[in-house]
């Protein structure tokens, strides 16, 4: 088994992040590796088509701020360093391709819901990780 020096640990800071979390934790431990979390937030006018005629941005300035502080607990909770947390804005799998090159990673962990057999990873960002970045990467089952 490869041993990891750089891990990312890519969460949606949903009440679903903690298991993902845990086992990124135990790994990163068992390799003496460094963990970094990350957080994607999609824009705003992405998830909502681009057609609408308003200014977004204070929304989407809400959205990162409240992405930075569930973050923040996140890190705290699970000792993560200030600086190894990471609430960058776009499509979640440039995204963390772009961060796993920035950061040198050899594994990204991602969570992913219960599909059985080939739909596990087929049509969510896990498979979008999957197939466009250069190191491992684990899915982790979320129940």
């Amino acid at each position: 088994m490869p041993t990891y020096k750089r891990m990312l640990v890519a969460i949606d800071l949903t009440e679903e992040a903690p298991q993902v979390l845990d086992k990124a934790k135990a790994i990163c431990e068992a390799h003496g590796a460094k963990l970094i979390l990350a957080h994607v937030v999609e824009p705003v006018g992405y998830a909502y088509g681009g057609d609408i005629p308003m200014d977004l941005s204070e929304l989407q300035d809400q959205l990162d701020k409240a992405a930075r502080e569930q973050l923040g607990k996140y890190g705290e909770q699970y000792g993560i360093r200030k600086e190894d947390q990471i609430v960058t804005v776009g499509r979640p799998e440039s995204e963390i391709h772009r961060l796993v090159a920035e950061h040198d990673i050899d594994l990204t962990i991602v969570g992913s819901h219960g599909r059985k057999g080939i739909q596990l990873l087929l049509g969510s960002t896990a498979n979008g990780v999957l197939h466009g970045t250069e190191c491992d990467v684990m899915a982790i089952r979320i129940h």
